[in-house]
């Protein structure tokens, strides 16, 4: 009952304040002549989380490169906190499907590694605290020395949450983050990660091919249509948080999973 009163409290905090916007965003490839996207339009607000979906080649892993700032995009306006996006930054972290930890650094200096790259390695042994304090987070306390090779798969994922949170982003980007690991441990990892979302209020934007993963995860989903991606429709998630996995036996949660897979069988929605 705690549980859930505090993480109303952070939801109700947010007030609506939007972090991140995309308007018209479109991109095209091969001199125009292929177009990946077209006419995204979103709003994120703070402490919300947020999942795309959509058939493969649709141009989700596109859109999530222009959020971070990868890639420009050829149409349109991106922004955090009303300041565009034209490169990286500090601002904005980003985890991929595998954890990619240094195999000859430790757990802790891995998840240092994004302030010593950008500030040096002083700036790194100052946050040294706050490296320890994620990592208790994420139940990885006492594993500050090890190395990745000793680590777990789920063990090794939490890490690399460490080390994405560890610049203390407005908004994290999430590309199937879990999709390596077994049904058992990315269940598992799916509640750590609301849990983490939750106690740090952040801004999470989630690409998955996972309907389930994305209606347990999300307060509204993105369905995708093919090339070029354009969002095709908006589903608003309002399942009582936390979430729980006994959730996805309800009729309730096995209704919005059937809404998002008829209209994603609708192939190009128009």
């Amino acid at each position: 009952m705690m549980a859930t009163a505090r993480v109303s409290q952070l939801r109700a905090s947010t007030g609506g304040e939007t972090v991140y916007e995309l308007t018209g965003v479109g991109k095209t490839y091969a001199r125009n002549r292929v177009r990946a996207l077209e006419g995204i339009s979103l709003s994120l607000e703070r402490g919300s989380f947020s999942s795309v979906i959509g058939s493969s080649g649709c141009g989700k892993s596109t859109l999530l490169k222009i959020m971070a700032g990868l890639i420009p995009p050829s149409q349109g306006r991106v922004t955090i906190n009303n300041q565009p996006v034209r490169g990286p930054r500090r601002d904005i972290g980003m985890m991929f499907q595998h954890a990619t930890l240094f195999p000859w650094r430790t757990t802790i200096e891995n998840v240092l590694l994004p302030i010593e790259i950008r500030d040096g390695k002083a700036a790194a042994k100052a946050a040294w605290g706050r490296g320890e304090k994620l990592l208790d987070l994420v139940g990885l306390g006492g594993f500050e020395s090890v190395y990745p090779d000793e680590l777990s798969g789920g063990m090794a994922q939490r890490a690399a949450i460490c080390r994405m949170l560890v610049t203390q982003p407005d908004m994290i980007l999430l590309d199937e983050p879990f999709s390596a690991l077994d049904e058992i441990s990315r269940d598992f990892m799916n509640m750590e990660l609301q849990r983490i979302c939750t106690e740090t209020n952040a801004t999470a934007f989630l690409v998955t091919h996972s309907i389930a993963e994305a209606v347990i995860l999300s307060d509204r989903v993105y369905v995708l249509a093919p090339r070029p991606g354009r969002i095709a429709e908006v589903v608003e998630i309002d399942l009582p948080r936390p979430r729980t996995l006994d959730m996805i036996t309800t009729p309730k949660f096995g209704a919005l999973v059937e809404r998002i897979r008829t209209r994603l069988d609708k192939g190009d929605f128009e």
